[in-house]
């Protein structure tokens, strides 16, 4: 009877029947009670993501694998002392962490989110010298700016790692006893039922970027690769509970029953496993359909010509630019980032839309998000390719018969078999792979975009034209500024991965500094459609309203996406800056405050902090933030213009010409250096050097009317008046803003007045 109710609840997991696998499962507790079948039941409710469910079934348990599965319940319900307490039980401070590298991974995440920052970064390279496919660690790592280069950390030692676990080696004739059924596990975050068998919406509970990453491994569920058998992350010495122990009656009868919460429930269609028959390699790619609604009104996603520097609110912080205060009359819609595009010599030139596309294998993680409650907390996906190992039983296990395999022959993975050598070259194929894309991804979290570039186009096509490449291809473009390449990688990105959300948010900034109203409101709405549960579905609508100028709207949308996922820095970021362009400060340093509590290298926020100081004329505070910004992010020509902005404020001008020459050396598209130097050059009565600096940035700004400005009081205060009253006309042709237009009229009245004699007028 207990193997048929085993096989019956690994069955409907296999089917993504969760309301089947927990009736089922409950069955098998009752009539056989043990912890390990617990385990069972609290696997069945985290596919569900009924977190609070298997928060209480595991409970007081002991066993690693539950201590493992009710930390992983722990976190999603934000309790992190109860989920740290539980891989690491205090009584017991030798004690080893369950589950090896996953283990390690979610420890890592405690503690990162704990602020515990160099503990953090010693569990992620635990889990990732424990397991090299490890992924999610590598991210963490260079999130956290602590990776080492990926040809240490994917290199002959990762090789050799891979080879051990896939491969092991040995003359002698052991034997390891596997079992058909006996596989653990499977991928805590919901995949999404596939049938009738489960309720519209999901739990709440779940709150990290990082989460959709954590395997959880346990007894008895199905694996989603069939029959496949691999060793566990943690070796032998993790899998020794795996036998099944006596009946614990005591243990049932002390926990309590799961709480009834009738919005809880399972989310969308949203698939990523391996097919029972299938290999190793082969994924399942699944879109998400729901029904499309019209959140954003067409009417008012109407088309507004803008101008190189458009108004004086202060922008995106990846949108860098904003009022330089009253000595700066120029207002620059910028963005950090500098370097230059060879995106299109990969594609073929510029027409990007042409370029075909080989077949796309997404990884399983590729799914970030899915549907939650409707208030309630976003929940991201968890998927793992490593979350089969090998369960040792007992010849008495009801759960399978047992076999054994040689050591160093064929290695059995999903209903094929792997010899020797497709283990080894196998290995170093992965290895060379992950080198590549960890190299890529470092030097972008570095913000060395270009020397990323220059990586992402040595992978191979059928990599490269993935929907998670072509978005980090995207975020680099859009950190060097270059917004018509961006779109172009994010466009194709869309195309290989239509239903994913990886950089969606960015995708949005860049057709807001691109005001593609009409391509902006598609997109919020093909977002939504998508995952209205995901905030990077309200920061693509909260940058619809906010290029129409309606602030306290994009404000609402965008505190949605915080309230949905409180640990998505970006959307905090976008609060702050549309709390500074309704000029309430006090806000937009909290929600800065708030960004930079989840990400410290979030520069954004750290750039936002200096606008407001700057703005506020604390300009100590403001130089502080620009350089925090800077160590972050010291290619950004914007952070560098605005640094040296603050230093020349502080009556440090020789200091600021030297940042501003390093920051027009860094993009020399960028106006708005040029113009901050011959700002600076004008303090120090260097008038002849201000102008050459003025007529060569004529070249690349035209129609700013702030550099006709400036230039018309120069030749006023060389006793010029015709060229000074030509310029002032030309600024006033350029329709400047409304401000300026009252300070330029005003020059033009005292046009004859002496500088030293206006402060008396």
């Amino acid at each position: 009877m207990e193997s048929i109710l085993v096989e019956c609840v690994q069955n409907s997991l296999r089917h993504y029947m969760y309301r089947n696998a927990i009736f089922m499962c409950e069955r098998l507790c009752a009539e056989f009670p043990s912890e390990m079948n617990l385990q069972l039941l609290a696997g069945c409710y985290l596919h569900s993501n009924q977190s609070y469910a298997a928060y209480h079934i595991l409970k007081g348990t002991e066993m690693a694998q539950s201590r493992y599965l009710f930390a992983l319940s722990c976190f999603q319900m934000d309790l992190l002392n109860e989920a740290e307490a539980a891989l690491c039980p205090p009584n017991e401070p030798g004690a080893e962490i369950p589950n090896g590298a996953a283990g390690h991974y979610l420890l890592g995440l405690i503690h990162r989110y704990t602020d515990r920052r160099k503990t953090a970064i010693h569990h992620f390279k635990q889990a990732l010298s424990t397991d090299p496919l490890m992924w999610a660690a590598y991210e963490e790592l260079c999130v956290l700016g602590a990776s080492d280069e990926a040809t240490i950390v994917f290199g002959e030692a990762a090789t050799i790692r891979i080879q051990k676990q896939y491969l092991p080696q040995g003359s002698s004739s052991q034997s390891l006893p596997m079992s058909n059924e006996d596989h653990s596990l499977v991928s805590a975050g919901n995949f999404g039922p596939g049938s009738d068998d489960t309720s519209p919406r999901q739990l709440k509970h779940m709150q990290g970027n990082s989460l959709r990453d954590i395997p959880v491994n346990y007894y008895g569920a199905a694996a989603l690769g069939g029959a496949a058998t691999q060793p566990s992350n943690g070796g032998l010495s993790n899998i020794c509970f795996y036998n099944t122990p006596s009946p614990m009656a005591s243990q049932l009868s002390g926990v309590a029953p799961p709480p009834m919460c009738r919005n809880a429930q399972p989310n969308s269609p949203n698939q990523s496993t391996v097919n029972a028959d299938s290999s190793p390699r082969s994924t399942v790619n699944s879109t998400i359909q729901a029904p499309r609604r019209k959140f954003v009104d067409e009417g008012k996603l109407r088309k507004i010509s803008g101008r190189l520097f458009s108004d004086s609110g202060a922008r995106r912080s990846t949108r860098i630019s904003g009022d330089v205060g009253a000595n700066t009359n120029m207002s620059a819609t910028m963005v950090v980032g500098n370097g230059t595009s060879n995106f299109s010599k990969y594609l073929g030139g510029s027409k990007l839309s042409s370029m075909a596309f080989r077949a796309v294998t997404v990884r399983k993680s590729q799914s970030w998000t899915n549907e939650n409650i409707d208030e309630g907390i976003h929940n991201e996906t968890f998927a793992d390719p490593r979350s089969n190992i090998i369960s040792t039983t007992s010849s008495t296990s009801p759960y399978g018969d047992t076999r054994s395999l040689d050591q160093g022959a064929m290695v059995p993975i999903s209903g094929g078999i792997m010899n020797d050598s497709r283990a080894i070259s196998g290995a170093s194929e992965i290895i060379d792979l992950l080198r590549t894309l960890g190299e890529g991804y470092r030097l972008s979290c570095m913000y060395r975009c270009q020397e990323a570039l220059d990586v992402y186009l040595k992978l191979p096509h059928q990599h490269y034209n993935t929907g998670w490449v072509l978005s980090q291809v995207g975020k680099a473009y859009f950190e060097m500024v270059n917004y018509s390449e961006a779109d172009g990688a994010f466009g194709l990105a869309r195309q290989a991965s239509p239903y994913g959300l990886e950089g969606m948010d960015t995708y949005s900034t860049v057709l807001y500094h691109l005001k593609e109203d009409m391509k902006l409101s598609y997109l919020a709405q093909e977002l939504i459609s998508i995952d209205r549960l995901a905030p990077q579905s309200w920061c693509a609508i909260g940058n619809c309203y906010s290029l129409q100028k309606d602030h306290e709207a994009a404000l609402k949308n965008f505190q949605r996406a915080v309230q949905l996922n409180p640990r998505f820095a970006y959307a905090h970021t976008l609060c702050g800056h549309e709390y500074v362009a309704l000029e309430d400060f006090e806000n937009g340093i909290k929600s800065y405050q708030s960004a930079l509590r989840v990400d410290a290298r979030h520069y954004n926020s750290w750039y936002g902090l200096g606008m407001i100081y700057l703005r506020q004329e604390k300009y100590e505070f403001s130089e502080h933030h620009f350089r925090m910004a800077f160590l972050i992010n010291p290619r950004s020509s914007v952070i560098l213009s605005y640094l040296g902005t603050a230093l020349h404020t502080l009556k440090r001008s020789d200091e600021a010409l030297v940042i501003m020459e390093k920051a027009i050396l860094a993009d020399k598209k960028n106006p708005l250096p040029m113009y901050q130097k011959a700002n600076i050059l004008v303090s120090l009565e260097k008038l002849d050097e201000a102008l050459e600096v003025l007529e060569e940035l004529k070249e690349y700004a035209p129609r700013e009317s702030s550099i006709y400005a400036l230039m018309g009081k120069i030749y006023k205060r060389r006793n010029m008046h015709d060229k000074a009253m030509l310029h002032f006309g030309l600024a006033l042709d350029l329709k400047p803003p409304a401000t300026d237009v009252a300070a330029i009229k005003a020059a033009i009245e005292k046009l004859h007045v002496p500088d030293e004699l206006q402060d008396y007028l």
